[in-house]
C-alpha cells in the first residue's frame, strides 16, 4: 500500500514546520542560539548538535487509520565544562551544521521541527517548537514537552478536546485487540 506523507501529524494541531525555525535563524545576525523550557534554560551553554534526523513515521491509530509523516528530529547533547565557558552555539555555527546535514539526507522544510535532549539527569525527551525570540542580546527557541493523545478521535468516541481518560473503552478501539499485521 502506497501512502503520501502529510506534513501535518494527524490529530495534532500546533507545529512548526522545519522551514520556519531555519528561515528564521537566517535572517537574524549572529546571536547566541539558547533552547528553553518553560522560560528557563534548557539546555546549558557548550551544547552540541550531535545528531539532525529526517524521520519518517508510519503508524496506525487505535481506531486502524494508518498514517505516515515527516519531522526532523535536531538532538542536542551537553558539552564539557570547558566548552560551556565559551557561551551557547551561535544561530550561525547551528546554521553551517544544519547546512552540512541537508547536503546529504533529505529533510523536508514542511516536516515539523522537534528537538530532542536529555542528561545525566533527564531523560531524553523530543520536544516541539512553541516560537522563536529575538532578544537583543540572544535568540531563544522556546520548547515545550510532548504530549499524547488519541488520534482515532471521533473513532474512538472522543470530542475533539477530549483528554485520555475520557475515551470510550466501549468503543472497541481502545481495548485490547487481535495483532494487526502491517506488511
Amino acid at each position: 500500500m502506497t501512502q503520501s506523507l502529510s506534513p501535518v501529524i494527524p490529530g495534532l494541531t500546533e507545529q512548526t514546520s522545519t522551514e520556519a525555525v531555519i528561515s528564521a535563524l537566517r535572517t537574524l545576525p549572529q546571536r547566541p542560539l539558547q533552547f528553553h523550557l518553560h522560560g528557563t534554560v534548557l539546555v546549558p551553554a557548550g551544547y552540541h548538535v550531535t545528531e539532525v534526523k529526517a524521520v519518517i513515521i508510519e503508524a496506525m491509530d487505535c481506531g486502524g487509520k494508518a498514517n505516515a509523516w515527516r519531522e526532523t528530529v535536531i538532538q542536542l547533547m551537553d558539552g564539557s565544562a570547558e566548552e560551556a565557558k565559551a557561551g551557547f552555539m551561535t544561530n550561525r555555527k547551528f546554521l553551517a551544521i544544519y547546512d552540512r546535514v541537508v547536503k546529504h539526507i533529505p529533510v523536508r522544510p514542511d516536516a515539523e521541527i522537534r528537538f530532542e535532549y536529555g542528561n545525566a539527569v533527564l531523560p531524553a525527551m523530543q520536544y516541539h517548537v512553541t516560537h522563536v525570540e529575538i532578544a537583543s542580546e540572544q535568540i531563544v527557541v522556546h520548547l515545550s514537552t510532548p504530549g499524547v493523545q488519541c488520534k482515532a478521535g471521533a473513532a474512538c468516541g472522543l470530542p475533539a478536546e477530549a483528554s485520555a481518560e475520557e475515551c470510550a473503552p466501549e468503543s472497541g478501539c481502545c481495548t485490547s485487540q487481535a495483532p494487526i499485521l502491517l506488511s
